[in-house]
C-alpha cells in the first residue's frame, strides 16, 4: 500500500490538475471501485455530478477530495492510480472516469482493492476531516503534529517499536518501507519494545521517520513496479536510496554486515544485525 510520500506525491499532482474544476459526469466502469458506497454505482454517479473540487487533502496515507457538499474518500489500495488527461482516452484497468469541465480524471486499479466512498464531515469548519478518517493520528508533516505527544504515545506502548510505528492511530503515514528505514537510521531493532525506548531514542525514531519520508517525497516516492505512479504516469525513484528495505543478503551501507529479513505481521522486517542489536529474549 502506498505510504505518505507516495500519497502526497499523488495529492500534489491532483491539486495542480483538479482544484476548482467541476465534475460534469462520472462513469463507474467496475462496481468494486465504489463497493463502499452501499446505494450502488448509479447513485454514486448522480451524487458527484455538478460537484466542485474545492480541495484535495491527505492525512497520513489517507486521501480525500473536499467537494461542494461532502468529502469524497479515495482509497488507493495496492494498485490504485489517478491519471489526468486533456481528452478522453482508454486505459487498461480504468475503473472510474470523472469528466471535468476541463479534461478527464481517471482512476485505474489493476487489483481492484482501491476505490471511493462518499463521507460526512467531523469536527469544526476550520479543522474538519471526514468521519472515517477522524480516528487517524496526525503525521509528522502536519503543522499541528506534536512531537512530545507522539514520543509519549510511542513510549507508553508495551509492544514492538515497529508495530507501534505502523499503528496509524499513534503516528500516521509510516508503512513497512519507511518504518524499516527509520529504525535503521536510528539504530533501533524492529523487535525492541517501544516502552524500553528512552526519550532521546523515541525522538530520534520519529525524527528519522520524518527525514526519510521527506527524502522519499523529494524523489517522487518509492516505486518497485508499475503499480505506483503519479498522475502523469511517472514512477518515483527513492528505491535507489533505500538502505535496508528489500536489501536482504546485501552488505549494510554503514558497517558491511549482511542485511537480514524476518517475518513480521505477514510482511517482513529488514535490518542490520550489527547496527541494530536484537533485544534480549524475555
Amino acid at each position: 500500500m502506498p505510504e505518505l510520500p507516495e500519497v502526497e506525491t499523488v495529492r500534489q499532482g491532483l491539486v495542480d490538475w483538479t482544484l476548482g474544476r467541476t465534475i460534469i459526469d462520472v462513469e463507474v466502469r467496475h462496481p468494486r471501485a465504489v463497493r463502499r458506497h452501499l446505494p450502488g454505482p448509479r447513485d454514486f454517479e448522480d451524487h458527484l455530478k455538478g460537484q466542485i473540487i474545492e480541495g484535495v487533502h491527505r492525512r497520513g496515507k489517507y486521501l480525500w477530495f473536499s467537494l461542494t457538499d461532502f468529502p469524497l474518500i479515495a482509497h488507493l489500495g495496492m494498485s490504485g492510480q489517478f491519471r489526468v488527461e486533456k481528452e478522453e482516452l482508454q486505459h487498461q484497468h480504468m475503473r472510474v472516469n470523472f469528466t471535468l469541465d476541463e479534461g478527464q480524471l481517471l482512476f485505474l486499479d489493476q487489483r481492484t482493492f482501491g476505490g471511493f466512498h462518499i463521507d460526512e464531515w467531523a469536527g469544526v469548519e476550520s479543522e474538519r476531516v471526514p468521519v472515517s478518517i477522524s480516528h487517524v493520528g496526525l503525521d509528522p508533516f502536519d503543522p499541528a503534529f506534536d512531537m512530545e505527544l507522539a514520543m509519549g504515545l510511542l513510549r507508553s506502548k508495551s509492544s514492538e517499536v515497529k508495530r507501534i510505528l505502523l499503528d496509524q492511530r499513534v503516528v500516521s503515514g509510516v508503512g513497512n518501507i519507511y518504518a524499516d528505514e527509520a529504525l535503521f537510521r536510528a539504530e533501533i531493532h524492529p523487535r525492541r519494545l517501544a516502552s524500553s525506548l528512552t526519550r532521546a531514542e523515541a525522538r530520534l525514531v520519529l525524527e528519522q521517520a520524518q527525514a526519510v519520508m521527506a527524502e522519499a517525497l523529494a524523489a517522487g516516492g518509492t516505486s518497485f513496479d508499475a503499480l505506483y505512479v503519479n498522475v502523469n504516469g511517472e514512477s518515483g525513484y527513492f528505491d535507489r536510496a533505500l538502505s535496508v528495505y528489500r536489501r536482504q543478503g546485501e552488505p549494510c551501507p554503514r558497517c558491511a554486515a549482511v542485511i537480514k529479513r524476518e517475518e513480521f505481521m505477514n510482511r517482513g522486517s529488514h535490518f542490520c544485525p550489527r547496527c541494530q542489536r536484537a533485544p534480549r529474549s524475555r
